[in-house]
């Protein structure tokens, strides 16, 4: 497989398949390991970190489970590269900004991507499109058990799987569910459910995790801390809280529909307007408005376009995905007039 290839493949997290799929994006279940007697990434040399890596990747190989993966190495890939693997989900930005002694393994089918020297010797992602968290963690445990035997991590009796960071020592797992809440933005109340969120040891990130805000009404929800609790316990303990955010979200959404109906669908066809006729639009204003459209079509009140349509949309129109089509760099007016095509010719078919 050759990155290229994912261009024509619809990203995991965009297939708007799985349970809960109008409001739940996708499920990701994420595990930190280290090796065993090697220093963690931040403190290897490297060639302390070059051999890790080429350790990790002969283990790889041997693993069946993995056959129809592909391996990359950072330093070979250029900035639009990395930033293409970045917005389609499969690696962090931070994994990316700092490309020495580091790689990424990606499956074919884009639920599958292991990075190598991130802040951990291996950070292993699953990822599902809608509310599926446990046949996400069913995936990573049959990928842990079979590296695991292929490599000796670095695990204390005490305290469980060692990492760089201290809130991911015990199970090393970060669970996450991303959300799609325009309702709940819609209506002023999605503050009061963040803040209820925080209060219960889980964290809210935007559309690209950390640091990133929470652009089209995209947000993260992951659980903070993995110590003292086992993985089936974090996993329920996530599904538990998602449920109620998707009851709030359902009657926020049938708030607007019964109370607020005019103001409602002017939202939803001005943003269906600008999309279909704008010459020159910005990222953020296209996901913004995309967010609209997408909820447009989950309501029945939007009819002539597919949900898949719009999926798609929201990442050919980022700005590595937009280089890539064009086969060359594009400064940021090329981006936004390029932008602006691919969208027309979407919505008029």
């Amino acid at each position: 497989m050759q990155l290229n290839d994912l261009l024509n493949h619809t990203s995991e997290w965009l297939k708007g398949t799985g349970p809960h799929s109008d409001i739940v994006i996708s499920s990701r279940i994420r595990l930190a390991r280290n090796l065993q007697g090697r220093p963690f990434p931040h403190w290897a040399n490297k060639q302390q970190a070059e051999e890790t890596m080429n350790i990790i990747k002969r283990a790889i190989e041997k693993v069946d489970y993995l056959k129809k993966t592909a391996f990359f190495k950072l330093s070979e890939l250029d900035s639009v590269d990395k930033q293409f693997l970045v917005e389609r989900h499969l690696m962090s930005r931070e994994h990316a900004s700092k490309p020495d002694s580091k790689a990424i393994v990606v499956d074919e089918e884009e639920i599958i991507s292991i990075m190598i020297n991130e802040e951990d010797h291996l950070r292993m992602q699953v990822m599902k499109s809608g509310f599926d968290l446990l046949e996400s963690w069913e995936i990573m445990n049959r990928i842990d058990d079979c590296l695991s035997k292929e490599l000796t991590y670095a695990f204390s009796s005490e305290l469980g799987y060692l990492t760089a960071c201290p809130t991911n020592t015990g199970t090393g797992m970060r669970g996450s569910v991303m959300l799609h809440l325009p309702a709940l933005v819609m209506v002023r109340t999605i503050e009061k459910v963040l803040a209820a969120i925080s209060k219960l040891s889980f964290t809210t990130r935007g559309l690209y995790g950390e640091g990133t805000q929470a652009i089209g009404n995209f947000f993260q929800i992951s659980n903070q801390v993995s110590l003292g609790h086992n993985e089936d316990e974090i996993i329920s303990n996530i599904n538990g809280l998602i449920r109620q955010v998707l009851e709030h979200e359902e009657q926020a959404r049938n708030i607007l529909l019964k109370q607020q109906r005019s103001f409602l669908e002017d939202r939803l066809w001005r943003a269906y307007g600008v999309l279909k006729n704008a010459f020159i639009i910005s990222s953020q204003e296209t996901t913004e408005l995309l967010s609209m459209v997408r909820l447009g079509l989950d309501l029945d009140i939007i009819k002539d376009i597919d949900r898949r349509t719009i999926n798609e949309l929201f990442i050919l129109i980022q700005p590595a995905h937009l280089q890539k089509l064009e086969s060359k760099k594009l400064n940021s007016q090329e981006r936004d007039e390029k932008r602006a095509r691919i969208i027309r010719s979407k919505l008029v078919k």
